[in-house]
């Protein structure tokens, strides 16, 4: 088994195939927000709900991950930007595989508007983190998102798949992107994308809405979740997790999660 392999199974149920990611990114972009104050409580939380992994910038790895709580799968994300930027859209690189590497992460993210107007230079640095993947082991998760001035509907599927496809063409080995509103629809996503595509969560909504995408985005092919806000921001995070899981990893319905949450 390769490297590459190896850590991929810290980061995806070996037996499911699926997995369950809980970003806590959103430090750089949008500042301590409510549910990530405390980086290690936030950590221990998701962990103790069954979380495969949770994600972040070298300051998850330095002041949250592996504190306290069970073990969990650390994704460290080299891409950054904030919400005050001139343009929030341009993600620069802020981190390096290799140091990723040192610091014991089991894998890298990176993140890419597709249609922003810093498309070509995301494109670039995504080429270029996949290749230097390739050589060290590291798996690679792009984040994928339509976003820029030609983009009036990001969840639309035509640009939803295109997105998918290029991380999938360019050397990623998960793809994380936006939810398109139903099964059939996702399905597209999940058929012409050649690598396991997990679906995010977006804004704070209620249990219901989260759940039910969950289920439809399963039904659809998809190999997980990478939820962030509906995730450690809920008043109860573990048992939030513990719900997810049920869809995840036991093929059961968003009514019989909903059963966790009541």
């Amino acid at each position: 088994m390769r490297g590459k392999e190896i850590r991929l199974e810290r980061i995806i149920n070996r037996n499911t195939k699926r997995t369950i990611i809980v970003p806590m990114d959103h430090g750089v972009s949008q500042g301590p927000i409510d549910g990530l104050i405390d980086l290690g409580a936030a950590v221990d939380a998701v962990a103790l709900g069954g979380a495969n992994a949770v994600l972040g910038h070298i300051g998850l790895a330095l002041y949250g991950h592996r504190r306290r709580g069970p073990d969990i799968g650390l994704i460290l994300h080299l891409s950054a930007s904030t919400a005050i930027a001139p343009d929030p859209n341009e993600k620069v690189l802020v981190n390096t595989v290799t140091n990723a590497l040192r610091m014991g992460a089991d894998a890298v993210s990176m993140h890419v508007n597709i249609g922003a107007d810093s498309e070509a230079c995301m494109l670039q640095d995504l080429g270029r983190v996949a290749v230097q993947c390739q050589h060290w082991g590291m798996p690679l998760l792009a984040m994928m998102y339509p976003r820029g001035r030609k983009i009036e509907d990001e969840h639309a599927v035509g640009h939803v798949k295109l997105a998918a496809r290029v991380a999938a063409e360019l050397g990623a080995d998960i793809v994380k992107t936006v939810y398109t509103g139903d099964p059939d629809s996702f399905r597209e996503v999940t058929r012409g994308c050649p690598v396991p595509v997990v679906v995010a969560g977006g804004s704070k909504t209620d249990d219901r809405a989260t759940l039910d995408l969950i289920e439809g985005a399963i039904e659809a092919g998809a190999a997980g979740i990478s939820i962030g806000r509906n995730a450690f921001q809920h008043a109860d995070p573990a048992r939030f997790v513990r719900a997810a899981a049920l869809i995840v990893h036991e093929g059961r319905t968003a009514g019989e999660a909903m059963e966790v949450l009541r």
